[in-house]
């Protein structure tokens, strides 16, 4: 009710030709010719503030967002500033979204949210001390499932009109993960701000002189990013700030209450699990007579006969099997006479049970000479920064992660992974991709061949010294090549999966064919 209140002002502050109607007529026209350019200033200022105001009765009301106010202590400075961006950038940002409507308004809700646990995870930082690995995963488990429904949702909707739009958010959104980078977050920020502004770029262009609202809603997205690294700056320089006194943080601590709506009831948990079955006797009863027992008793007997229990069965004569006996399959048509060709087999015989999602523990860690990068679900953040040249990295079945390895070192392979992102600076060797789906490289440095193999989805980001590097494709599909320009903006180019094979009289010629759409 208060957020619908300020909604109304700040809309009759904006309109300001709302006024006529409640104000004399020669009151409205000296208004209207004396009204000066400060007084202006005076009114966008004050609507800056309501928004400002409503922002943080939002973060208060959301799920979670008012646990340090019901505990009776007053929010830290950094829970403050962070209360600024969210009614600031972040509620422009909205706002914008908002009148543009669809799928973009989808992704605003979806960061919205995810701005909404990261705050909740810096309340609980500045009240606790940092906890192991294991339970800060499990902390900052909300931020990565919105990220990853982010990254779904553009994925889903490849078609939409709004598509350059929903890439920027997607290919930015795991600057969020910027709470698990230590020990320079605001940098990191900054590479997944600059990732978006490929996207970005293309909005710009395709409604330059169309539609200003898409050209605020650039400018909105990109200040919000830009505020988290200034808040990065001041509060978290080196990582996110724990308390150095106070219990250990706690998954369930810091777990907001999920609801449908903001400030709705939780659901109530799920009921327990069942009693588990009686135990079966096998060598009793069963409750249905004394025929089973019977019955099993005689099944045991016969399977103890080991080798004589053939010596019951009956020969089968020559002239009783139907392969030598042609009047016996005539008559009984229903017996087979053999594989039927181009037959489709039965649903039954080729349903097969999904695959089930590996539960091997995650793996981050340096073995000898490799860097072992295993198992990451969601992983949003993934820094390697204390390489040598020696040294290799190998990914394996990474899935929703993201892998930023600094320094130069031998060479890197993405093994069976799938919607991963990897950023590197230099690599003397090969950036192998290999049986995965949904990759993004970005080349920092330089690198003198990627290879991409059984792969389906894969973008390489070049920079301007490693425009000589070789790619090398095989059994792949769905390869595009960034190449930035000298303005900086990227072009995109497509790697050929058609070719074209002739025979000239010496030897087999293959060339590329060219689809047009």
């Amino acid at each position: 009710m208060l957020k619908t209140y300020f909604d109304k002002v700040s809309m009759f502050v904006r309109n300001i030709g709302a006024f006529k109607g409640f104000l004399p007529a020669e009151w409205w026209c000296y208004l209207t010719t004396n009204l000066s350019h400060k007084c202006m200033a005076e009114l966008a200022n004050l609507v800056q503030r309501l928004e400002l105001a409503v922002g943080r009765l939002e973060a208060m009301s959301s799920p979670g967002g008012g646990n340090e106010a019901s505990a009776g202590g007053a929010v830290s400075a950094s829970v403050e500033a962070f209360d600024e961006i969210i009614g600031g950038p972040l509620n422009q940002y909205y706002s914008q979204s908002k009148q543009i409507g669809g799928d973009v308004l989808k992704h605003a809700e979806m960061i919205k949210r995810a701005f909404a646990s990261q705050r909740q995870v810096i309340v609980t930082a500045s009240t606790s001390q940092k906890p192991p690995d294991a339970v800060l995963g499990a902390i900052i488990r909300p931020i990565s499932t919105e990220v990853e429904n982010v990254q779904m949702l553009r994925e889903m909707n490849r078609t939409s009109p709004f598509f350059n739009h929903l890439s920027a958010v997607s290919e930015s959104v795991p600057a969020l993960g910027w709470i698990t980078v230590s020990p320079k977050p605001g940098p990191y920020v900054k590479e997944m701000q600059d990732a978006a502004m490929f996207y970005t770029n293309r909005v710009l262009k395709e409604f330059k002189d169309k539609d200003k609202m898409h050209m605020d809603w650039v400018r909105s997205y990109l200040m919000m990013w830009t505020q988290v690294q200034n808040y990065i700056k001041q509060y978290h320089t080196t990582g996110l700030s724990w308390s150095k006194t106070g219990p250990v943080a706690s998954a369930s601590a810091s777990a907001a209450p999920a609801s449908s709506k903001p400030g709705g009831c939780a659901p109530p948990p799920p009921p327990p699990p069942g009693p588990p079955p009686p135990p079966v006797d096998l060598g009793g009863s069963t409750g249905h007579g004394d025929s089973d027992g019977i019955d099993r008793n005689a099944l045991f007997e016969s399977i103890n006969k080991g080798s004589d229990i053939t010596k019951g069965l009956r020969h089968v004569q020559d002239e009783d099997k139907t392969h030598k006996n042609p009047g016996l399959r005539a008559q009984n048509p229903s017996v087979r006479t053999g594989p039927k060709p181009f037959s489709s087999p039965s649903p039954r015989a080729t349903t097969s049970a999904a695959p089930a999602r590996s539960t091997q523990p995650p793996i981050l860690e340096l073995d000898g000479k490799k860097w072992k990068v295993e198992n990451q679900e969601g992983a949003q953040g993934l820094v390697i920064s204390e390489t040598e040249l020696k040294q290799v990295v190998y990914a394996f079945k990474c899935n929703s992660s993201t892998l930023q390895v600094k320094g130069k070192l031998n060479s890197i392979t993405i093994d069976n992974c799938k919607k991963m992102g990897l950023v590197f600076d230099d690599v003397v060797g090969i950036v192998d991709i290999i049986n995965s789906r949904d990759v993004k490289v970005q080349v920092l440095g330089r690198v003198p061949i990627i290879s991409i193999n059984k792969t389906d989805g894969c973008h390489v980001y070049l920079s301007p010294n490693s425009l000589g590097c070789e790619i090398i494709s095989a059994k792949s599909s769905e390869m595009n090549i960034l190449v930035p320009g000298r303005d900086g903006e990227f072009s995109e180019f497509a790697v050929p999966e058609q070719f074209k094979t002739v025979w000239d009289g010496a030897k087999l010629v293959t060339t590329v064919t060219d689809i047009t759409a």
